[in-house]
């Protein structure tokens, strides 16, 4: 081990929060905010950069889907970059590179500046969410973790409710490069507050990096990304499913090579992505449902604004406005969540939450698309909580599980399959509710009706995966280390109160 350089704080082992470690997490939860945000406005914006630029549709949709392919391809090297390189160092390149992709977006004068632009952005907002959850871990004692895992839910969730109303809002009345000039500024104070207070946490290991393993990583996880974009392309034809076909085909060989070399790598210890985290059950049971939480958020927050416009017949600011209470309430609840899952852990959260969103969905596949707008919204609500109230004790639980060595490896795995996740869920609602849609136009069978059968079946498959959670929440416990915390901290606080017996401790 070397001890990391440049200011570097030791590890304390105190129950208390140490204040400059608290001050690393507010700039890294305020720098992923930023990010986050900046990667859900693009997508109402394509429509405008396809008509000033001169973009065919599909040549436009890879604002986006550069943007998830280049998350998909660095997430799973952080793993090995946050135990190489120092706090300090992943911060300011994470944001050196943030700000120059945002740069580049901004002066961008056609669409190859543009793409580059925001696949350097892609690069740097990678780097924040594994640096981010790794540097709590580190700093964050066991028993408060939950409360600010809460803070990383309120990213998650808030900034993706936020990204498209504020794009929106800008589109409305200014030119679409003031989505990267109004970002640009906040950005650029990020970077030289973090330069000016960011501190190194923990240590720093010098492992040589396995050069193979990166493209096998890249092909494996971006490709699996790219496949399944292809098939939740909406209106695809023959050549996205062939195009989509031979990407997973290929991505699903890499990942097996890709497994195959970390498995041999791991026996020296130098492993790009330490796949040894699944030895935990706890951390495997959790990552699942992670996944099939994303697939469920991102599949129905991409679905239902199509289906609404499509079938309701509601304007796509209507539309928003169904999905954006439950979204904001989502993001504001992780921190409440947080401090709740602090008291009582994981299962008395995470058992009713997937319940919740089983409901949701199985009633999205039910519902009339004759219902009033407010009732859509209530059930989005129903899922929002449900989300929030997994979101954060399926964070904490899954990485308080792990040995600290194994905290980088752990978050960049959670974060990658999340990706993933989503990437299938929006895929796979998208492309059975596209595919009902094009069958009836081919039957003469209107959208009203044929919309209405393809959003069914969707929300159903949906609902089907929350089954899979719901059985899966029963098997989450409480990290070991959390426990041991709770006690210590209990027999400490009965000591100090006069007449209570020594010793004696209960756990939730």
């Amino acid at each position: 081990m070397q001890s990391a350089p440049d200011h570097a704080q030791p590890e304390s082992t105190s129950p208390a929060i140490d204040p400059a470690g608290m001050r690393v997490i507010w700039l890294l939860i305020v720098a992923a905010f930023v990010a986050i945000l900046n990667e859900t406005t693009m997508g109402i914006a394509i429509p405008h950069l396809n008509e000033d630029l001169g973009l065919a549709p599909e040549l436009g949709q890879w604002l986006t889907s550069a943007f998830m392919l280049t998350m998909a391809v660095v997430i799973p090297v952080t793993g090995f970059l946050l135990q190489r390189f120092t706090t300090r160092q992943m911060f300011l390149a994470a944001m050196t590179l943030f700000s120059l992709g945002t740069l580049l977006a901004l002066i961008a004068p056609g669409f190859p500046t543009l793409l580059a632009g925001r696949i350097v952005q892609a690069s740097g907002t990678a780097i924040l969410m594994p640096l981010l959850m790794t540097t709590i871990m580190n700093v964050i004692p066991a028993h408060s973790r939950g409360r600010m895992m809460g803070r990383v839910g309120l990213v998650i969730s808030l900034a993706p409710a936020l990204g498209p109303t504020l794009a929106g809002l800008v589109l409305d009345n200014l030119h679409w490069r003031w989505i990267f000039g109004l970002v640009l500024p906040i950005a650029l104070a990020a970077l030289a507050i973090g330069a000016r207070w960011m501190l190194n946490l923990g240590e720093t290991r010098q492992t040589p990096i396995d050069i193979l393993s990166i493209p096998l990583a890249a092909l494996g996880f971006g490709g699996l990304v790219f496949g399944l974009t292809q098939f939740g392309s909406e209106g695809e034809g023959s050549s996205s499913a062939v195009a989509g076909g031979v990407s997973l085909a290929v991505s699903l060989i890499a990942l097996a090579l890709f497994v195959w070399r970390q498995l041999v790598l791991v026996r020296e210890d130098r492993a790009l992505l330490d796949l040894r985290v699944f030895q935990s059950r706890n951390y495997a049971v959790a990552v699942g449902l992670m996944t099939l939480i994303a697939l469920a958020m991102f599949g129905t927050l991409t679905l239902l604004p199509l289906f609404l416009q499509d079938v309701v017949g509601v304007s796509a600011v209507q539309a928003g406005l169904v999905v954006l209470p439950g979204s904001i309430a989502m993001g504001l609840l992780g921190p409440v969540i947080g401090r709740i899952y602090d008291r009582v852990g994981p299962r008395p959260l995470i058992i009713p939450a997937t319940l919740a969103v089983l409901v949701a969905l199985a009633t999205y596949s039910q519902l009339p698309a004759t219902s009033p707008l407010w009732v859509f919204m209530a059930v989005q609500m129903v899922l929002s909580v449900g989300l929030a109230a997994s979101f954060t004790p399926l964070f904490s639980a899954s990485l308080g599980s792990l040995p600290r060595r194994l905290y980088s490896h752990g978050s960049a795995m959670l974060n990658t399959l999340q990706q993933v996740g989503g990437a299938a869920g929006v895929a796979l609602l998208v492309a059975v509710y596209s595919s009902a849609v094009h069958a009836g136009e081919a039957d003469g069978v209107p959208i009203e009706i044929a919309g209405v059968e393809g959003a069914d079946t969707a929300f159903m498959i949906a609902a089907g995966f929350a089954v899979l959670a719901a059985i899966g929440a029963w098997f989450i416990v409480r990290p070991e280390e959390e426990v041991d915390e709770t006690v210590s901290d209990q027999v400490q606080a009965d000591a100090e109160t006069p007449g209570a017996p020594a010793g004696v401790a209960s756990v939730d």
